[in-house]
């Protein structure tokens, strides 16, 4: 029996990161710029990201949010303020040191030596220094807080190792800031922003997270506490999907963010920094995509639904555009998540199975096909990216236009449970180190299914940060968070740890993670 052909090559059991690439070229997401690390986001992939900003940014500004722009350059001594913050970008900070460029004894350009700049720059590898000089200006006095502010912008970190979309040199992303009056109402922010995280990522993205604070070692560089969402791969690796940081007064001591209160006392404000990036795209690709391309969640899909007339061999064939015509306009008409349904109508010159093959590939939720026995019989032939791409069939107009809206939701809640249920089936409680070690070393001793073994693991951990290191070294598996109340089963009960024997209050989460 010959082996099923798929549309992806390598599929995700023969060559899983190759997979990731390959979805990434055949859906048109994103491609390698002439800068090394960098990507050009094309115009599928760059759409997806708007849908996510605009969800993002609504769910900011209902929370009490506002925009403002930042430079992307930052003095050099703004950095050497905090010193936690600069050990952890420093080597990853790109530079500006020259402001012109001039003729070089060899026909090229070189940097003007009489153009140097009497400080250097640095690009932007996070906002924390300038942002928080600002607000030492703009805060002044009790009634001048709190300030709650969002900025959507470019970042550049200097990786060595890049991936699309995962780790990339430069890379999109939003960072909030915001200064409080209070320890407590601080706090309340980091808290309340990553809530907002999680319910994007598991509402809006279809992608599980586990909520959690960092461990020290972790930790933002600069924060107080870091608290993360952490999601499950389909290489059974954990992705942090976005950060919440409470700064305490790290910022405000070293800035100078101070107000006057009530009674006139001058006091030290609190601040709080918090991201999401473009890496959402690739969590996307990796939780949902299957071996025929992405899969994309209708609450964030470009299209919800392409429309593909069949002309060929029609005798009538502007007859069938026409009808096809009508279909978009009714659907357009539809309301789904609020917004009219995004429909599109491929009308390329081009062979039908190649039109079809592309919308797969791009993970457009609902593909219709409509041919001259389709439209003489009043009906369109559906398909949806959630099943098999050969799994399709001729529904009546008026049926399909009525179940339009609730077949949507159905994908939405069905590529969530389907990621939910393999995050559950490749997560274990652990309590013996040889189990650990053979759980992330090899294959699992489970007799029933021999073949699983990665994933998540919960341990008790007596906060050693020796165990943790030594763990990292020989595993290359970190703890991920400490998961709070409600999100995982068995996990908050006092317990013995079980790499050195000290006591636990509760269960830790381990995995290997980009």
């Amino acid at each position: 029996m010959s082996k099923q052909k798929t549309a992806i090559s390598p599929t995700r059991e023969e060559n899983y990161p190759e997979w990731y690439q390959q979805v990434i070229k055949a859906a048109d997401l994103a491609e390698a710029s002439a800068v090394r690390g960098c990507m050009i986001i094309k115009p599928w992939g760059y759409a997806i990201w708007e849908n996510m900003q605009r969800q993002l940014d609504d769910m900011f500004k209902a929370t009490g949010h506002t925009n403002a722009y930042f430079p992307l350059f930052i003095p050099l001594s703004y950095f050497e303020r905090e010193a936690e913050h600069v050990e952890g970008f420093a080597k990853e900070c790109a530079i500006v040191t020259h402001y012109r460029l001039i003729p070089g004894p060899d026909g090229g350009l070189i940097p003007d030596p009489e153009a140097k700049l009497d400080e250097p720059l640095i690009v932007r590898p996070t906002s924390e220094t300038i942002i928080n000089e600002a607000f030492s200006r703009w805060v002044q006095s009790y009634r001048d807080l709190p300030i709650l502010m969002n900025q959507w912008c470019n970042i550049v970190r200097w990786e060595m190792r890049t991936r699309l979309f995962l780790r990339t040199s430069e890379f999109l992303w939003q960072e909030g800031h915001t200064v409080h009056a209070t320890k407590e109402e601080a706090i309340e922010e980091t808290h309340r922003m990553h809530e907002v995280y999680a319910r994007f990522a598991e509402d809006f993205c279809a992608i599980p997270v586990i909520k959690g604070p960092k461990t020290s070692s972790e930790r933002f560089p600069g924060a107080e506490d870091t608290y993360t969402i952490e999601s499950m791969m389909q290489d059974r690796k954990a992705l942090q999907a976005g950060t919440s940081h409470f700064l305490g007064q790290n910022f405000a001591k070293v800035f100078n963010i101070e107000y006057s209160d009530a009674d006139g006392k001058l006091v030290k404000a609190w601040t709080t920094s918090w991201g999401m990036t473009t890496r959402m795209i690739g969590a996307l690709v990796m939780t949902h995509g299957d071996d025929d391309g992405l899969v994309l969640p209708p609450k964030l899909a470009p299209h919800h639904v392409v429309i593909i007339p069949i002309t060929f061999k029609s005798d009538n064939p502007e007859a069938i555009v026409e009808y096809c015509n009508t279909l978009r306009d009714a659907l357009q008409g539809t309301m789904y998540d609020g917004k009219p349904i995004r429909v599109h109508m491929d009308q390329r010159d081009m062979r039908g199975g190649d039109k079809i093959w592309s919308w797969v590939k791009k993970g457009v939720p609902i593909r219709i096909e409509v041919g001259q026995r389709d439209m003489d019989a009043d009906s369109v032939f559906m398909a949806r990216r959630d099943k098999s791409p050969k799994d399709k069939a001729g529904v009546p107009r008026a049926e399909f236009l009525a179940n339009a809206v609730s077949i949507l939701e159905e994908i939405q809640n069905k590529i969530l449970e389907k990621a939910k249920a393999f995050r559950a089936e490749y997560t274990r409680v652990i309590d013996d180190k040889e189990e650990f070690y053979d759980f992330f070393t090899a294959k699992s001793k489970d007799p029933q299914r021999p073949e699983i073994h990665g994933g998540f693991a919960l341990t008790h951990w007596s906060g050693s940060e020796e165990v943790e290191k030594q763990i990292n070294k020989d595993l290359s598996v970190s703890i991920r968070c400490i998961p709070m109340e409600g999100q995982m089963d068995n996990c908050h009960e006092p317990g013995v740890c079980p790499f050195d024997g000290g006591e636990s209050p509760q269960r830790v989460l381990w995995a290997k993670s980009y």
